[in-house]
């Protein structure tokens, strides 16, 4: 089974179009959605969920009032704000807790409780692709790391009950540790940037993460024509660095049609410029993967 992973180093690139692009073209896949805080396949892919399940994150300390003693020594040592004092009793906001437990460690009566609580779901869907597993981490909860290896071990549970040779990922932006769960044990990382001051320093930082896990990882062009300048900078970066220019794909309304009708680009047009280039990325890509 090969894994190719599609990270971006900030967001608005052009990353989960350009991933289903490739689904397109890639045969006997399975499909992840890796970016769990705003999952967007599903918007292409409309999958048909027949199996969710419950995720569930870190501990949440709760204050049992008929415990608690009101000492005030919980509110004393976060360090995070997360213990208020509202009419003369202890709560805690789960939004600002980090799960630390030192309000568990040093309540003198035992009165906090400090269980796992219900973090999201992930699921699995049929599409007209094939498979998709994707998950929806709920707002403002932790631990998107963890819950992107879930929905990646779920994809290997299909992976070996269905004998698929090929998964596609798609990834979260930027360097965090969601990204470094998306791209563990992946094949082959796709970078997908433009040509923007912003852009090209955080395709740096990402070049350097799969630098530094060993990852082979090549680079995607998007809207290569608005920065001309930019774009050579880019490819004067990789060809100094020896890594792979996978391709390039210029600004294109089509695009923004194709996920008006929640189609892929070449499902919308198969003969258009950037569908034909991105059969030209998907070519290059398996020659990469096949060393």
């Amino acid at each position: 089974m090969k894994e190719v992973v599609v990270i971006s180093g900030k967001g608005g690139t052009g990353k989960t179009s350009l991933t289903s692009s490739l689904a397109y073209y890639f045969e006997n896949r399975i499909m992840v959605d890796c970016d769990v805080d705003a999952p967007d396949l599903e918007i292409v892919f409309k999958p048909e969920n027949y199996e969710e399940f419950d995720f569930i994150g870190a501990k949440k300390a709760r204050i049992n009032q008929e415990k608690c003693t009101s000492c005030g020594l919980c509110r004393q040592v976060c360090n995070f704000d997360a213990v208020n004092l509202i009419d003369g009793k202890y709560t805690i906001d789960n939004l600002n807790c980090e799960s630390c437990g030192a309000c568990v460690y040093f309540c003198p009566v035992n009165a906090i409780d400090f269980e796992p609580e219900f973090a999201g779901k992930y699921f699995r869907g049929k599409t007209r692709f094939g498979e998709l597993v994707h998950a929806e981490l709920e707002p403002g909860e932790e631990n998107s790391g963890k819950l992107v290896v879930t929905v990646k071990k779920e994809a290997e549970k299909i992976i070996n009950q269905e004998n698929i040779k090929n998964m596609l990922s798609d990834g979260t932006p930027g360097i965090g540790c969601a990204v470094i769960a998306s791209i563990s044990g992946a094949d082959y990382t796709v970078c997908v940037t433009e040509p923007g001051v912003s852009a090209i320093h955080d395709m740096k930082r990402v070049l350097e993460l799969t630098r530094h896990f060993g990852i082979k990882c090549g680079v995607i062009i998007n809207k290569a024509d608005i920065n001309p300048d930019k774009t050579l900078e880019i490819e004067t970066f990789l060809l100094k660095n020896n890594i792979c220019l996978l391709g390039k794909i210029n600004f294109d309304k089509n695009v923004i049609n194709a996920q008006i009708n929640g189609q892929t680009i070449p499902e919308f047009d198969k003969k258009s410029d950037t569908a034909l280039r991105v059969e030209s990325i998907y070519k290059k890509l398996v020659e990469e993967l096949n060393g």
